[in-house]
């Protein structure tokens, strides 16, 4: 194996999908193009979200479905500790205070050109100094006159200005569990992370995961976002969308995925999900990656 990584990582609100397949195969077959590792991550940091016997049942289809990761796999959950030290270094840095606007508040803010609210900054001056670690405040990210512009390895050259398209974000949540962005920033890096593929939903956050990334001195991985699958109504596929489960036989829905992705088809047809495994590490091109944000679900 080379020192290149790549990874998967799923929340456990759920059975996986077709829509999460396509991740899944597009990291899976990236990585062992290039003869790298691919690990498998529990996002679980949202605990409430989770659900029992989710984890059992996303690495079951895994396995049902071909994919051999290396390592021990991680759960963000038991990480805590560490998400903890690069909070207190933002604070330390003064890049970080306490928010006490509500989600009604937020509701009143405007929205900004990637769709999301962009925060105001009320809280910048409004909360005291010791209220910064407050049981009951969020804690939030001073993103100043940040610019990120990055090259995405599909979606091409992308440019956030984070004031202006999404303002001061949130790293910790008022119920003191760590936003997403936080812990996959130091995750990836503890993780040696060095190439992130991932679906194109998750494009726009990409900016304020390299400015956290900036200011925690860890590396920048290679970013690619693939795809998203949607279905009839133009949602995302998604479990709250109502995306059933993956079926138990693999290969019509492998095949699917693959095709969704523009890759070149086998030329006869496999005879175990193993053996689609083997050609699709062999045949991957991300060149031939459709470089559009979604397409419909893939049909099987």
């Amino acid at each position: 194996m080379s020192g290149l990584r790549g990874r998967f990582a799923p929340s456990p609100t759920g059975p996986l999908h077709a829509g999460s397949l396509v991740a899944a195969l597009a990291s899976y077959c990236d990585a062992r193009a290039q003869g790298a590792q691919w690990l498998v991550r529990i996002e679980d940091v949202d605990e409430p979200r989770s659900r029992s016997g989710a984890v059992r049942a996303i690495l079951d289809a895994l396995t049902r479905y071909g994919f051999r990761w290396d390592g021990d796999i991680v759960w963000q959950s038991r990480r805590t500790a560490l998400y903890e030290q690069a909070l207190q270094r933002l604070r330390d840095a003064r890049l970080v205070y306490a928010c006490a606007c509500t989600r009604r508040d937020m509701e009143l803010a405007p929205v900004g050109a990637i769709g999301e609210r962009i925060y105001p900054g009320t809280c910048r001056a409004r909360v005291r100094a010791t209220d910064t670690d407050a049981p009951h405040l969020a804690q939030r990210l001073r993103v100043g006159d940040a610019v990120i512009t990055f090259s995405d390895a599909v979606q091409g050259t992308q440019r956030q200005d984070l004031a202006r398209d999404v303002g001061d974000f949130i790293i910790r949540r008022a119920d003191r569990l760590f936003a997403y962005q936080l812990a996959v920033v130091v995750d990836d890096a503890a993780q040696g992370i060095t190439s992130v593929v991932r679906g194109a939903d998750l494009l726009a956050s990409t900016a304020r995961q390299i400015y956290l990334q900036r200011c925690l001195d860890l590396p920048t991985p290679e970013y690619l976002h693939v795809p998203i699958a949607i279905n009839d109504a133009g949602e995302k596929l998604s479990k709250q969308t109502g995306a059933p489960a993956l079926p138990d036989d693999p290969l019509p829905t492998l095949l699917a995925a693959w095709q969704f992705l523009d890759q070149r088809m086998p030329s006869a047809p496999p005879l175990s999900a193993g053996a689609f495994m083997d050609f699709a590490r062999s045949a991957w091109s991300r060149a031939r990656i459709p470089p559009v944000r979604m397409l419909p679900a893939p049909r099987v």
